[in-house]
């Protein structure tokens, strides 16, 4: 059974830090590329941050956060520094995989992260 369990949300003062944690099992973790996805109130869902074999940001994070993965743990994080209010979430943690045949998305139950004074 695929798992995805994120942890470390929370409320925090605008300027401040948190580091979300994706804990992954039931699936071979490094063959899959994980991403960071965030949904706000009245707005799309949106990539955040991923990485595979390279990282990419939303320029809305670039700069502030940071993706890595530690592939012994099963676990994706996602450093988020210099936070805003627009920053305002729920935060999902994915696991791709794009075969020639099919492709495997797996979804994570969300965190959210609520950033005001």
């Amino acid at each position: 059974q695929v798992q995805l369990v994120e942890s470390g949300g929370g409320l925090v003062q605008p300027g401040g830090s948190l580091r979300l944690s994706c804990a992954g099992s039931g699936f071979t973790f490094n063959s899959y590329a994980m991403s960071w996805y965030r949904s706000a109130p009245g707005k799309d869902r949106e990539l955040v941050a991923a990485i595979g074999s390279s990282t990419n940001y939303a320029d809305s994070v670039k700069g502030r956060f940071t993706i890595s993965r530690d592939n012994a743990k099963n676990t994706v994080y996602l450093q988020m520094n210099s936070l805003k209010p627009e920053d305002t979430a729920v935060y999902y943690c994915n696991a791709a995989r794009k075969l020639v045949l099919r492709e495997y998305s797996y979804w994570g139950q969300g965190t959210q992260v609520t950033v005001s004074s």
